[in-house]
């Protein structure tokens, strides 16, 4: 057998060859013909053309590599935690975790001395989920419009909330729905320019302000026309205790 190892070479204007980069790609080869054995101390035989033609045995380009099994260092967002342990294709391993630093390899040592989650870990760091930092944040960007009655009397309550989630996609029960501190009724048209947030509870650990906007809605001529783009526009808190959270919270682009 005969394994190769190929390099990558650029040739210059100068008709220099310089080495760029070693490429681990080897190749296997068995001899078709194998030339026959000689006697110790005897005459070497003479190699002819037939020995020179090989077959290739394997190719370790395209021979799957086993998977990679790394602990993280830190919390990676829609990841995990750190002290997590992680099964990775190789080459996602190396370039993505194991060269910046944010994992180690699981050897047995690190799996049995595995306190890098006490040392390496900030207070605070730790989320109850690898996505729990997304959905804050997609939650803390979405202005959640709240269709309401505008010849109904209504008062709202956590399932409006929780419906009107469901229409983003968002799907939050209504024991995670914390509700503002004033009660909020109509109809009441004035409420078309103010908006206010509530809280989300996610996992029962972490909270985050979702901004909300009343819109009335009615059939026929009572109906209100469609403001376009009208979460781009910045509106009056309609309870001013909110006022300073809602002018620090993000609006969708």
């Amino acid at each position: 057998m005969l394994g190769i190892s190929s390099f990558l070479v650029k040739t210059f204007n100068n008709g220099h060859n310089v080495m760029l980069q070693q490429a681990r790609n080897t190749f296997v080869l068995k001899r078709r013909f194998p030339p026959s054995l000689h006697k110790k101390g005897g005459r070497v035989p003479k190699m002819r053309a037939r020995h020179f033609i090989y077959d290739l045995v394997e190719d370790t380009n395209v021979v799957k590599k086993a998977e990679v099994k790394v602990i993280l260092k830190q919390f990676v967002s829609g990841v995990g935690n750190a002290g997590d342990v992680l099964t990775l294709r190789p080459s996602i391993a190396y370039k993505e975790y194991l060269m910046p630093g944010i994992a180690v390899y699981a050897s047995p040592e690190n799996l049995a001395n595995n306190k890098i989650k006490d040392i390496n870990t900030e207070k605070g760091d730790d989320f109850s989920s690898p996505y729990v930092q997304r959905t804050m944040g997609c939650l803390s960007r979405l202005v959640l419009q709240i269709t309401m009655s505008k010849q109904v009397p209504w008062t709202l309550e956590p399932w409006h909330i929780r419906a009107s989630f469901r229409k983003t996609g968002f799907f939050v029960p209504e024991y995670a729905i914390e509700m503002p501190p004033v009660a909020i009724k109509g109809p009441d048209l004035s409420l078309q320019e103010k908006e206010f947030y509530v809280t989300v509870t996610i996992n029962k650990t972490e909270k985050v302000n979702v901004r909300c906007r009343i819109h009335h809605w009615a059939t026929g001529l009572d109906r209100l026309p469609w403001d376009e783009f009208h979460w781009k526009k910045p509106l009056e808190a309609l309870i001013p205790e909110q006022a300073t959270i809602l002018e620090a919270m993000p609006l969708p682009e």
